[in-house]
């Protein structure tokens, strides 16, 4: 088998992690409902606060409704994990609050370490991020010396500081085909379907780490045939973090941002999303006339043919936004060498974005393999 499609031995199952980043733990620690009163009281505190404060909200497109609301609302941001860590870098706010899960957060600290960043629940996490570790990982790349390492935006700061640059799915595709005409070998992680995925468009020599996020893996190429034969003139949106036989299937595969604006600029009237549905909630709002329909993540014997969301975004909440703002809670904390040593590879990742506009955010309405969109 060729190196670079060979299987890596470190795998992370993390849909059976014990403790408290488990998945049932981090269900178990959705914040409660809110009535509305009580709602709307909190509301108008946070955004008092925020003023009182100097903070700004950012929120990723995953997280609940209300909060992607209250952000833009405040002067704040909903993005994907690359705008928001721009926004974070560039907003001239003293303090940050971080709805999202904790890579982000430890990614606006890395990026600005004179504010003081917070996250709503320091123990929202995500699936590719435990399935990385930094010792183990070290080890990986210390048997790859002549491969360039790049890391998806989805890992530790450990991690980010033992690479040579650091991407988001916004900007993946551009960084490593620029990297191919460099004629450099990668080592990647750690998504494996994304790193397939960059694979093939590419014709990149990529080494990939074997890991998965728990959401996207989990979508059936079966189940979203039959739906698609119940709505034969929707356009299919899929993330590239998703397994081979689901990215086959779609009409346009893309980064959240690119998913989006699939859906706003799109002329079809219906689409069913492949991603986390949290996404669903800014889709409407920009395209109100469009019909979205929820990808299937399981089978007819299943309890939830749709229940694409992921457990740790789940976790931040109105509450914990206003336990920030009144007790300094979830405060992020990176130790200077790791942060100083992870900065380079976000940095570079930016330099490249800022410098090429044009290569990001760009979905894919079918590609040729090793060439690129078609």
């Amino acid at each position: 088998m060729p190196e670079n499609t060979q299987s890596i031995a470190f795998d992370y199952p993390q849909q059976n992690a014990e403790g408290a980043t488990c998945t049932a733990q981090a269900w178990a620690k959705t914040p409660p409902h809110l009535s509305a009163p009580d709602k709307a009281s909190v509301i108008t505190r946070i955004k008092q606060l925020l003023v009182e404060k100097d903070a700004a909200l950012v929120a990723h497109y995953y997280v609940d409704g209300d909060i992607q609301d209250l952000a833009m609302e405040t002067g704040g941001y909903v993005a994907d994990s690359l705008e928001m860590a721009r926004f974070g870098k560039n907003h001239p706010a003293k303090n940050l609050i971080v709805a999202g899960v904790r890579f982000m957060g430890e990614s606006a600290k890395i990026l600005s370490p004179e504010k003081h960043v917070f996250m709503p629940d320091l123990d929202a996490t995500c699936s590719l991020d435990l399935g990385c570790d930094a010792t183990d990982f070290a080890a990986f790349r210390s048997l790859h010396p002549d491969r360039v390492v790049v890391v998806y935006a989805n890992t530790s700061a450990a991690v980010k500081a033992q690479a040579d640059w650091m991407v988001t799915s916004s900007c993946a595709l551009a960084i490593v085909h620029q990297l191919k005409l460099e004629g450099k070998k990668i080592l990647w992680a750690p998504d494996r379907h994304l790193g397939r995925y960059i694979q093939e468009q590419t014709g990149a020599d990529m080494l990939l780490w074997n890991g998965a996020c728990i959401v996207h893996d989990e979508f059936k190429a079966v189940e979203l045939q039959l739906l698609k034969a119940a709505h034969p003139k929707a356009m299919i949106l899929v993330h590239p973090e998703s397994p081979q036989a689901v990215v086959d299937l779609a009409d346009v595969v893309g980064s959240t941002s690119a998913m989006i604006k699939a859906v706003v600029e799109g002329s079809a009237t219906e689409y069913i999303v492949a991603t986390d549905k949290g996404i669903l909630h800014r889709m409407r709002q920009l395209a109100p006339n469009k019909k979205l329909i929820e990808a299937p993540t399981a089978g007819n014997s299943a309890t939830c043919k749709s229940c694409a969301h992921c457990p740790w975004m789940a976790m931040n909440g109105l509450q914990g936004i206003l336990a920030c703002l009144e007790n300094a809670s979830g405060e992020i904390f990176i130790k200077e060498p790791t942060r100083i040593k992870a900065l380079g590879c976000i940095e570079r990742m930016l330099d490249f974005t800022t410098n090429h506009p044009e290569l990001l955010a760009k979905a894919q309405h079918g590609f040729v393999k090793n060439i690129g969109a078609a």
